[in-house]
């Protein structure tokens, strides 16, 4: 008798051991899992924060696209055409600032699962009501795209000017709202850089018109 209580008294201890066991692991397993389970949380909340992105970026970088290629497609007409050096040099820096953008906003769309605007010519996927101006702030009209083609010398300058300071101020109006409504950290953040070099850029602009800083900020 004294032999079974021995082993029944054994097996007592046993199962209190593993239960104790189970006990501390569990606690252990917990903790780990909170302070991992936390990290990967805060982590996850992170990147949905980082990712996350709304119908305005959709349609900022669908319409933005579409805006720079035509600034593009203006910029490129100076060095040919331009007598001013200094609208030359802002052509050259308009294209070296815009084409990057334009690739950084399709792959945005396409990791969207979103549609990229039709490329080629500046006036694709817009509106062909005749003015050009019906889709976004801006973009210049058939006609004013023939005329700037067709023109040379001081005439192209003047000319260029006056259609990329109204093509800036469509861009500032669309980044502003893109700043205020957009959900998507990246696309803010370039709403806000192509609100400041534009902005500068109209101001230097008005400045080679003749009109002064005065005009500069009036859609900013």
């Amino acid at each position: 008798m004294s032999s079974i209580r021995t082993l029944t008294r054994r097996a007592a201890l046993v199962v209190a051991a593993v239960g104790t066991g189970f006990v501390l692991t569990a606690c252990g397993g917990g903790s780990g899992d909170d302070n991992g389970g936390g990290h990967g949380a805060h982590a996850s909340a992170s990147e949905a924060t980082a990712g996350a992105h709304n119908a305005q970026d959709v349609s900022f970088a669908q319409g933005m696209i579409p805006h720079h290629r035509q600034a593009l497609e203006m910029a490129r007409l100076a060095d040919g055409r331009a007598s001013s050096g200094a609208v030359k040099d802002l052509a050259a820096r308009i294209e070296k600032a815009q084409d990057p953008e334009i690739k950084t906003m399709t792959g945005w769309l396409k990791s969207w699962g979103e549609d990229v605007p039709a490329a080629g010519g500046g006036m694709e996927g817009m509106d062909h009501s005749g003015s050009g101006h019906g889709g976004m702030p801006g973009m210049m009209g058939e006609a004013d795209m023939a005329e700037l083609e067709k023109s040379s010398g001081n005439a192209f300058d003047t000319k260029f000017l006056a259609l990329m300071v109204e093509h800036h101020q469509g861009a500032v109006e669309m980044a502003t709202v893109e700043k205020s409504k957009g959900g998507y950290g990246p696309a803010k953040a370039m709403a806000e850089d192509i609100i400041t070099a534009q902005n500068a850029e109209i101001g230097e602009m008005n400045k080679l018109l003749g009109k002064g800083n005065g005009e500069s900020g009036s859609k900013g």
